[in-house]
């Protein structure tokens, strides 16, 4: 299919400037008109046939059960978008507020003020819902979104964009807010990450090899995150009654997370009484334990670590275990392995804790908690677009003031320079 991507980006750079000076009741209408629209019977059927094509056509080319799985749109996968649509539109309005404000000697008054990026560029693999949830909050921050979604939920997201793009006219909007890519393949995709002026910023969803594509081939600024290797230390001084479920959720509430628990540090002074107690908490739960020499003294049945192992998201049923000496220990060995997301100690030294927090470098740090909360559902943003593990421009979950910038205006009454 012949897309000319220049003209969808066009078209959305054009709307951006209306979209932008919508009040907060205008764009939740747009939101609310998409949830009205999700459960109507005729829309139903229609994504429940689009669906089921993209899903009978991955299983055909082999694709595994994970993948089948995150593809697979059903009742309660559709309620979950709906809600995240009312809770965008419950959210405060980011745009127009007021972050720092200043009068000069001379009289002018000085505002810094949340804008919206403009355009934003939406890169994502096999998850249907990205399409709705990426939609909702470049809506409410006020931008226009350019969505390209990948070719094994090409169905399913071609009907969800044409729900987006309906609520919004229906609500009194220019559609062309929500722009979408109706080719997957990678032409289409470096066609779009050379529209540099109309395109403001590009976030990919998606693997590692999504993200290098992104990175390698935008002209304009990526907001990507890096993978999920994540640590969580267990000081002596722990609460290990506590530490235990907590390790344990962080493993296996959900194992394919990126903000799901990979490598546990632990003190030596508890070494030898804790991990054998730990280790039969998580093999009951069926996690595969691999450990250090050190470790594997403690308990002979664990495999044996490899360095590699320690940089590796295994984004599963196994885990490694390794004991350091203290705190500082720790924070050195998360900070060469880590992959900046998420990372935790399980402590009840005040100093320790102190130092933990302000030494690794990590978008998250926990204290005394699973890392499964780095979420923006969890952490009270609402939907999120991703967690970005960069330090420009945003950290962490990518909510709605992630996807905002500032201006300043400037209010004189005649003022000149002298």
């Amino acid at each position: 299919m012949m897309v000319d991507v220049k003209d969808i980006c066009s078209r959305a750079k054009k709307a951006s400037y209306d979209l932008a000076a919508c009040t907060a009741d205008e764009k939740n209408a747009m939101l609310e008109a998409a949830a009205r629209a999700l459960t109507d019977a005729d829309t139903l059927a229609r994504l429940a046939a689009a669906n089921a094509k993209d899903v009978e056509a991955a299983k055909a080319n082999g694709k595994p059960a994970p993948f089948i799985d995150r593809l697979t749109l059903n009742e309660k996968r559709i309620a979950t978008m709906i809600e995240g649509l009312k809770q965008v539109a419950a959210l405060p309005d980011p745009v127009g507020e007021v972050v720092e404000e200043r009068t000069l000697p001379n009289g002018l008054d000085i505002r810094r003020v949340r804008a919206p990026l403009g355009v934003i560029g939406i890169i994502y693999e096999a998850r249907p819902n990205v399409t709705v949830d990426a939609a909702a909050l470049c809506l409410k921050s006020g931008n226009s979104v350019v969505l390209r979604g990948g070719k094994d939920a090409l169905n399913s997201n071609r009907v969800l964009y044409e729900v987006m793009r309906d609520a919004v006219v229906s609500a009194g909007g220019c559609g062309d807010v929500v722009g979408f890519i109706d080719d997957p393949s990678r032409d289409a995709s470096r066609v779009m990450l050379e529209q540099e002026g109309l395109i403001d910023v590009i976030i990919p969803r998606g693997g590692e090899g999504l993200k290098n594509f992104v990175l390698e081939h935008a002209k304009m600024p990526v907001i990507a995150s890096a993978g999920g290797n994540c640590h969580t230390y267990v000081d002596k001084t722990a609460d290990l009654e506590k530490a235990v479920p907590v390790i344990v959720n962080a493993k296996v509430q959900r194992p394919s997370t990126c903000n799901a628990l990979e490598h546990v540090l632990v003190d030596r002074e508890i070494a030898g009484a804790f991990l054998p107690v730990l280790y039969a908490a998580l093999k009951e739960n069926g996690v595969t334990v691999l450990g250090t020499e050190e470790v594997r003294a403690i308990l002979p049945e664990v495999e044996l670590a490899t360095e590699q192992d320690f940089y590796t998201e295994f984004s599963g049923y196994k885990i490694t275990f390794m004991t350091v000496d203290d705190v500082k220990e720790a924070v050195d060995f998360i900070n060469a392995h880590s992959t900046n997301h998420s990372d935790a100690i399980l402590s009840r030294d005040k100093s320790a804790i102190d130092y933990f927090t302000t030494r690794v470098d990590s978008a998250a740090v926990y204290v005394n908690a699973s890392t499964r909360f780095t979420d923006g559902f969890e952490f009270g943003l609402g939907a999120e677009m991703g967690i970005s593990t960069q330090k420009l421009h945003a950290r962490g979950p990518i909510a709605l003031k992630e996807l905002t910038s500032v201006k300043y205006v400037i209010t004189g009454d005649g003022q000149v320079r002298k």
